[in-house]
């Protein structure tokens, strides 16, 4: 029997819109009658990685595992929403070779624009909090888009400029895509 469930992974910048845009899918896809889970990976680091450091190799493996437990709940019947800044190419590269159903949606932002959303939004969604803010300061360390690079996909499913698009308008068009 084939699993048509799947997992869409929204990647993109902090402050693109990832966990507002997951919501907003969340609820379109219900409306169509279509469950889905909202996976991040800010809630699964503070279990993983309680007092994250954000080295290379603490993200791989809170990447590995993040894309693992999407490939178990895809198998097992759950469509699953991918919340994750997934910086480095790799780290989304092991998803879509291990989940069936796989697809990669990059929230396209402005740096200057991603950084102007994170610093004035009150509710982070589980994020750390004030990063851009914190990394100019040289408070913090590794942050995409300052101190790390943030590979943009090669061959992304979807691409969505968020600069340009409302939260609604951009889940409607991967809710379309994906339905």
């Amino acid at each position: 029997m084939k699993n048509n469930f799947f997992a869409v992974w929204l990647t993109g910048l902090p402050g693109a819109g990832k966990s507002v845009i997951a919501k907003a899918l969340q609820t379109q896809l219900h409306e169509k009658g279509i469950e889905s889970q909202i996976l991040k990976t800010d809630e699964l680091r503070s279990y993983i990685t309680p007092e994250p450091k954000y080295t290379d190799e603490e993200r791989q493996m809170v990447y590995n595992a993040f894309s693992y437990i999407a490939k178990l709940l895809v198998e097992n019947g759950i469509n699953v929403i991918m919340d994750a800044t997934g910086n480095r190419r790799k780290y989304r590269a092991l998803a879509r070779e291990i989940i069936p159903n796989y697809y990669e949606v990059y929230l396209k932002c402005p740096l200057k624009v991603a950084m102007k959303r994170e610093m004035k939004r009150a509710d982070t969604k589980g994020a750390p909090e004030n990063i851009y803010k914190k990394a100019l300061e040289g408070k913090a360390d590794n942050v995409p888009g300052i101190q790390a690079e943030y590979e943009e996909p090669k061959e992304p499913d979807l691409i969505i400029k968020t600069d340009k698009k409302g939260i609604d308008e951009s889940a409607k068009k991967i809710s379309s895509f994906l339905t």
